[in-house]
């Protein structure tokens, strides 16, 4: 009976140190998941001429190790970036958490082509008076023999008139020309008398008389030196000539 009951003082005790010795274990620290890495880049402006820059801007969370295209960089930054080409530019960021990628392009075009300046035209040489001159006053023709302005010959004095008014200063010498036909003294008073009519012609359009003089020349300054019809009508003028301006 006493062994029996010793026995079990025994079982009792042994079962209370257990207990006591699982009361003393400490628990076991709890499980910490690292956090997941992040990363981001952008670039500004994200197209550029060739020769111009852009900036590349980034940002990581949770990362111990950040490169860029290979080259160390720091969590966070930005930096100006002048590709010749368009270019991607990689990001990579790993942590205790993973690893993260992240790209951004720069679009590289090429300048446009400068419109090539315009060759000046040469300025062209001033015009003279003579010129002037020569280009707005025509000659005018007669008949055979004859000294009236014809319809013809007063269209064109009246052009002539509305060019020397507008030239009030100039002074100008008419004269006047036969063909070969006839002697000299007939064709020089001829010739001054064509060289008259044209000269009142301009005075009743309003050319004043002092900046109008007049010559004959008879048949002595042929422009033309045939024998005939032809030829005779072109000796047979008024010609205009600019002495003063």
């Amino acid at each position: 009976m006493n062994y029996l009951k010793r026995y079990w003082l025994l079982i009792v005790g042994v079962l209370v140190l257990m207990a006591m010795v699982d009361g003393c274990k400490k628990p076991p620290p709890p499980v910490v998941t690292p956090k997941p890495v992040t990363a981001t880049l952008s670039a500004n402006p994200g197209s550029i001429q060739r020769g111009q820059s852009a900036t590349l801007t980034w940002s990581t969370t949770n990362a111990d190790d950040v490169s860029m295209d290979g080259n160390k960089v720091d969590p966070n930054g930005s930096q100006s970036v002048s590709p010749s080409d368009t270019t991607t530019y990689h990001l990579h960021a790993k942590g205790g958490g993973g690893a993260q990628d992240a790209t951004a392009t720069v679009t590289v075009t090429a300048p446009p082509t400068p419109t090539p300046a315009p060759t000046p035209r040469p300025t062209p040489p001033p015009v003279t008076d003579e010129q002037l001159f020569a280009q707005n006053v025509s000659d005018i023709y007669f008949d055979y023999d004859k000294s009236d302005v014809r319809a013809d010959a007063q269209a064109t004095l009246s052009r002539n008139a509305e060019f020397l008014k507008a030239h009030p200063g100039w002074k100008v010498q008419i004269e006047g020309s036969c063909d070969e036909r006839g002697s000299t003294e007939y064709n020089l008073a001829l010739g001054e008398r064509r060289a008259d009519s044209a000269k009142q012609f301009l005075i009743r359009a309003g050319v004043s008389a002092d900046a109008l003089k007049t010559i004959s020349y008879g048949k002595e300054k042929p422009v033309c030196s045939a024998s005939n019809e032809d030829c005779w009508q072109q000796n047979r003028h008024d010609h205009f000539v600019l002495i003063s301006h």
